[in-house]
């Protein structure tokens, strides 16, 4: 796993949000609501320089978060084929059980090449792992067309608002997060997630109690 540091992390995120015209509004709450929790990353994995940052520039790693906090909550209206459903995607429905929670948006160059992979990945699993998906700053629009281009089945939640990305502390997209059980974070990736990803983040989940 590498590891990484606040420093990049800024920095990445600032040519992100250049590249894809984000508000600014958005750039500010994840960057600024998002330091600590990159700091906090990068000392739980050793605390020494890493190699890359997350944004939308390419992924950054993976970590094991020390003490393996609690998942934030989150309750988000679900994107159906048709639009914004009145059913929610919440962490609560899932109570007791594993949970992948993955955001992405249809502008982020690395989601392409990530979701395709967790659509095959939860079709093969054929329900036996729980995962979702936040889309974060998106219009409907966007979001319908890349998840039903990439084969979504898994409930994928509408966060306009960036409001469970910051609880997240996300500071860039894609980021992924492994819930065991209890909803305790016990694996984290930057950037795109990787099959190897998924084996390793699943066995943390189901071994942890």
């Amino acid at each position: 796993m590498r590891e990484l540091t606040w420093k990049a992390a800024f920095g990445e995120v600032c040519r992100a949000a250049a590249k894809h015209k984000l508000a600014s509004a958005l750039i500010a709450v994840l960057a600024l609501g998002s330091l600590a929790g990159i700091a906090w990353a990068g000392t739980s994995s050793g605390g020494s320089e890493g190699s890359g940052a997350a944004a939308t520039a390419g992924g950054a790693g993976a970590v094991r978060p020390a003490g393996d906090p609690p998942a934030a909550t989150f309750s988000l209206p679900l994107l159906s084929s048709s639009g914004v459903s009145a059913q929610r995607v919440s962490l609560a429905s899932y109570s007791g059980k594993p949970l992948i929670v993955n955001f992405f948006a249809s502008w982020c160059p690395p989601c392409k090449t990530e979701t395709p992979l967790l659509a095959r990945f939860y079709r093969g699993e054929h329900g036996k792992v729980a995962l979702v998906g936040l889309d974060v700053n998106d219009t409907v629009a966007n979001a319908l067309k890349f998840t039903g281009a990439d084969g979504v089945t898994y409930p994928v939640g509408w966060d306009p608002n960036v409001v469970a990305a910051n609880a997240y502390q996300v500071i860039a997209l894609p980021q992924t997060f492994f819930l065991d059980a209890r909803h305790r974070v016990v694996y984290r990736v930057f950037g795109a997630v990787t099959q190897a990803d998924l084996s390793e983040g699943i066995a943390l989940a189901k071994a942890s109690r």
